[in-house]
C-alpha cells in the first residue's frame, strides 16, 4: 500500500470540480463542489448523531438507503440547517439540478451543505451555476472541490492510497473539511470518500462504520458535534477486482487500506482546528480493551483545560488524570505512567503522501505509577512547543491501545467563533 496523488479522483473513473456560485457574501473562494463516478456505485455512510439534523442529511440518509449512489453535490458558506420546509425542498432541488445535467435520477445524488446554521439558503444560485459546474468535472478538478468545501480550515485536506486487492491496484481517494464544530460523535465534518474497488453495499458498509471507530470517531477540536456532519464512500468497481461480499483476506486489505486514509484524514482535521497552534495526539496503552484505551485517549484529547495547558506549553499532567479519572473508564491511577514526546521540526500540516509520526525520541517522563517525578521543566515546554506533541499513557491493567488527535485551544478559537456569523 502507498499514498498517491489525486483526492477524490485518484480512483478510476471519479471527476469533480469546484466553483464559485456566491452563496456566501465576500468569499472569493470556490463554495461549489461535485464529485461524479461514470458508473453507479455501491454507496455507504454515517451521519451525525445530533438530533437536530440539516435538511441535506435527512435528504442523503433516505437517498442511500438502497445502498446506491453515482454523484455528490457540497457547498460552503450555508449548511441549511433548521431551515424548515423550504430548506428541505432546497436540498431537493440542488439534487435535481446535478442529476439533470448528469443524467442519472436525483436519489444517486448524495447532498452535503456546510456553514450558518439558521439561515435560508440561495438555492438559485447553486442552479444558475450547476452546468458550468458539471461541464467543468476532470481528473484534476478535485483541486478545486477540495476548497469549495472549506468553511474556517485554514488548509485543505485530500488524500488517497493505492494497494492490491485481489490482484487488481485498487485506489481510494478522499477530501474533506472540518475545522470547528468538531468532536467525538461520529465523523465530524463533511468527508467524501471515493473507490474504484468491487465491493457490495453491505460489506462497505461495515468496512465504513469499523474504520470509523478508530479514525474520524477519535477526533475532538471543541466539544461540539455539528448538526451537517456526513461522511460517505462511493465505490464503483472499476478496478475490476472480484467484488468483495464476505469478510476475508480481500476485505482486510480493503479495510486496512481504508483505515490508513481515514487516519491520515482525521489527523489532518485535528492539526487544523479552529485558532489551533499545535497537534496533539493522544496514546494509550495498557488498557483493558481497545474501546477503554479509546476512550481514556478521547477523554484527554477533550478537555478544555488539557487543550488549555497544551497551548500555554504547560506540562500539567494533573489535568490529564484527571479527565481519564471522568472518563468513565475504569483504570488504576497507580498503575499509570505519562510522557511527552515529540519529533524536533515536525509540522501539524504534514504531506499525506510521506511517513509521518508524532512520537518522537525527545520526550520527557513527568509520572510514574501513580507517583509524579522530578522533571526539567524547561525541557517539557520545549518539547510541547513542537507543533505536533504526543501525550503517551502507559496503563497497567491490559494490553490494549488506543489513539486520539486534538488540538490546543487558543485565543484565536474565541475570536474565530465570537463574530462567525456577521
Amino acid at each position: 500500500m502507498q499514498f498517491v496523488d489525486g483526492g477524490v479522483t485518484a480512483p478510476v473513473g471519479f471527476t469533480a470540480n469546484g466553483i464559485l456560485c456566491g452563496i456566501k457574501a465576500g468569499r472569493t473562494k470556490n463554495d461549489t463542489a461535485l464529485v461524479f463516478s461514470e458508473k453507479p456505485c455501491t454507496v455507504a455512510g454515517v451521519f451525525t448523531r445530533n438530533r437536530v439534523k440539516a435538511e441535506s442529511v435527512k435528504l442523503s440518509m433516505r437517498h442511500i438507503a438502497d445502498g446506491r449512489a453515482q454523484a455528490v453535490i457540497a457547498n460552503s458558506g450555508n449548511a441549511n440547517a433548521c431551515t424548515g420546509v423550504q430548506g428541505a425542498e432546497t436540498a431537493l432541488r440542488m439534487a435535481r439540478s446535478a442529476a439533470g445535467e448528469l443524467g442519472i435520477p436525483a436519489d444517486s445524488v448524495i447532498v452535503c451543505s456546510t456553514g450558518v446554521i439558521g439561515q435560508q439558503l440561495p438555492v438559485e444560485k447553486i442552479e444558475a451555476h450547476m452546468h458550468e459546474l458539471a461541464a467543468g468535472l476532470s481528473k484534476q478538478g478535485h483541486e478545486a472541490a477540495r476548497v469549495a468545501i472549506m468553511t474556517t480550515d485554514t488548509q485543505f485536506k485530500e488524500c488517497a492510497v493505492e494497494t492490491l486487492i485481489g490482484g487488481k491496484t485498487v485506489r481510494i481517494g478522499a477530501m474533506c473539511k472540518g475545522s470547528g464544530m468538531i468532536h467525538i460523535n461520529l465523523g465530524t465534518m463533511l468527508a467524501f470518500v471515493t473507490t474504484d474497488c468491487a465491493i457490495s453495499a453491505a460489506m462497505l458498509d461495515k468496512a465504513l462504520r469499523k474504520s470509523v471507530e478508530g479514525t474520524y470517531n477519535c477526533v475532538s477540536v471543541d466539544g461540539d458535534t455539528s448538526t451537517n456532519d456526513t461522511l460517505t464512500v462511493l465505490a464503483n468497481g472499476m478496478a475490476g477486482n472480484s467484488e468483495i461480499t464476505s469478510e476475508g483476506a480481500d476485505f482486510d486489505s480493503f479495510l486496512a487500506a481504508l483505515d490508513a486514509l481515514n487516519t491520515r484524514m482525521a489527523m489532518k482535521i485535528a492539526a487544523d482546528g479552529e485558532g489551533a497552534t499545535r497537534l496533539i495526539e493522544c496514546n494509550v496503552h495498557g488498557a483493558k480493551s481497545v474501546a477503554d484505551a479509546r476512550a481514556l485517549a478521547k477523554a484527554v484529547i477533550s478537555s478544555s483545560l488539557v487543550k488549555a495547558a497544551m497551548f500555554g506549553c504547560d506540562a500539567n499532567f494533573g489535568r490529564f488524570l484527571c479527565a481519564m479519572g471522568y472518563s468513565g473508564i475504569a483504570f488504576d491511577p497507580d498503575k499509570t505512567s505519562i510522557w511527552f514526546t515529540s519529533v524536533p521540526g515536525t509540522k501539524r500540516y504534514f504531506d499525506e503522501r510521506k511517513p509521518f509520526s508524532v512520537h518522537g525520541e525527545h520526550s520527557v517522563q513527568v509520572f510514574r505509577d501513580g507517583v509524579p517525578l522530578e522533571f526539567d521543566e524547561a525541557e517539557a515546554s520545549a518539547i510541547m512547543h513542537e507543533e505536533a506533541v504526543e501525550i503517551l499513557v502507559q496503563c497497567g491493567d491490559g494490553d490494549a491501545s488506543g489513539t486520539a488527535w486534538g488540538c490546543d485551544l487558543t485565543y484565536d478559537y474565541v475570536k474565530i467563533n465570537g463574530d462567525y456569523r456577521t
